[in-house]
């Protein structure tokens, strides 16, 4: 992640960064480690890490069967349970993106699972009160987990966090509830970057 978190910075320069998910994860990365690159952020159904050290090794571990998984299936049948699990259960079929997600490769899925999961990363609460861009988290309301995650976020950036919740909308949010996402984050980007 911090890897990947400096190429993004490389390539973006001095912006306003918007990440979803492990992207979300990815810029906040940035935010930490290059905060003079960043503008402003927007993280979207974003969490700073697994604090416990042994939920954080059997995440690793279920990331790792997951990836042995789709190692063995091929990426059409990890697509399918992927957008079968809880977490996407919200998401309309029209807002799946299934066969974008079909273009991926079982390499790199099987990468992404072991080198970025939550599992692997350290987590960066106790950095949070450090980032000095504004900051707008994005959850939506459905996704409980997120939620609370959104708030404690939130909570640990202190006064430069706006926390920003989207009725009816569970993890993909921006999928689920695209006009209410982009007048959140239009709204905030009026209203706080300069």
């Amino acid at each position: 992640m911090p890897e990947g978190a400096a190429l993004v910075g490389a390539v973006g320069g001095r912006a306003v960064y918007v990440g979803y998910s492990m992207g979300g994860r990815l810029c906040l990365d940035l935010a930490l480690a290059q905060p003079e690159l960043v503008r402003g952020l927007v993280l979207v159904s974003t969490t700073a890490g697994i604090d416990d050290p042994d939920e954080r090794a059997a995440r690793r571990q279920a990331d790792d069967a997951t990836a042995r998984e789709l190692e063995r299936d091929g990426v059409e049948r990890f697509i399918d349970r992927w957008l079968a699990t809880p977490l996407m259960a919200t998401l309309a079929a029209s807002a799946q993106n299934r066969a974008e997600r079909l273009t991926n490769t079982v390499d790199g899925l099987a990468s992404s699972l072991r080198l970025a999961g939550t599992g692997t990363t350290p987590p960066r609460w106790g950095e949070l009160a450090t980032l000095t861009a504004p900051t707008l988290i994005v959850v939506g309301s459905l996704d409980v987990k997120f939620a609370a995650l959104g708030q404690r976020l939130a909570a640990g950036i202190g006064p430069s966090a706006t926390l920003a919740i989207v009725d009816g909308a569970g993890h993909a949010v921006h999928l689920e509830r695209p006009e209410e996402f982009l007048t959140v984050v239009c709204h905030w980007l009026e209203h706080t970057i300069t």
